[in-house]
């Protein structure tokens, strides 16, 4: 495979996967990978993911799981080429699907409550940018996703009864479990991650359109040592190498 400026291929030492990334874009960090590990899928399941990056997830789901599709939304051109070629790369085009569209357009591709499962590691930082690189900033802030279009999206998209994966900064909690129930999609497990140094950095959390009141909240995830590097035991079962 051709490789273009600022281009690599990396090992994500799973099952022989490996992931291109560019330098020049927004690299995946330990979100994706974290939230990957959290998703629980059935073979028949046809998925959809709000912003895919560079694929990572889907990719990284080839290797945990089984389903049926995964639809992957990008809204930025350049990203969605990347994850395209990742798809080729693991050899993964009966499985997922790459649309290079903002994903509030769906329904010019799907009929609403299609999907059995929707996951998401979208832009959760308030406000626009000041970073030069503007792909950065769109894959970092949510101006291009506003967490109300998020949820909405998420449950337009669900079947009832279908459950929706998402990771966001920790300080934006309150309003993230605010937004889901508003939007009909009820929290059901859900948990922090520490970053090693006392500070909770990552909310996740597994909600169900329609589901029944009740939350399980599950212990803090640590992923760091002190030292800011990530545990070993984390770089097994979380496919965690290194930080970027």
């Amino acid at each position: 495979m051709r490789l273009e400026e600022g281009e690599r291929i990396e090992d994500l030492q799973c099952q022989g996967l490996r992931i291109i990334q560019n330098k020049n874009y927004y690299t995946f960090t330990s979100d994706s990978v974290i939230l990957a590990n959290f998703i629980n899928l059935k073979e028949n399941d046809v998925c959809a993911e709000i912003g895919t990056g560079c694929g990572v997830i889907p990719v990284l789901l080839s290797a945990k799981t089984k389903f049926k599709k995964i639809f992957a939304f990008e809204l930025q051109s350049e990203m969605a080429r990347l994850a395209e070629k990742n798809v080729i790369l693991n050899k993964l085009e009966d499985k997922v699907s790459i649309i290079s569209d903002d994903v509030r357009n769906f329904t010019q591709h799907f009929q609403k409550e299609s999907f059995d499962v929707v996951f998401s590691n979208p832009p959760y930082m308030k406000g626009d940018g000041k970073n030069a690189n503007a792909i950065r900033d769109l894959a970092r802030h949510d101006t291009s996703l506003p967490m109300e279009d998020l949820c909405k999206t998420a449950f337009n998209l669900l079947k009832f009864g279908g459950k929706f994966y998402v990771v966001y900064g920790a300080t934006r909690s309150c309003e993230l479990i605010h937004m889901l129930i508003e939007s009909n999609l009820e929290p059901k497990r859900m948990f922090f991650t520490q970053n090693g140094k006392d500070k909770i950095v990552l909310v996740v959390i597994e909600a169900v359109k329609g589901g029944k009141h009740g939350v399980e909240v599950l212990p803090d995830l640590v992923t760091n040592d002190k030292k800011g590097d990530y545990l070993k035991e984390l770089q097994t079962k979380y496919f965690l190498r290194r930080g970027r």
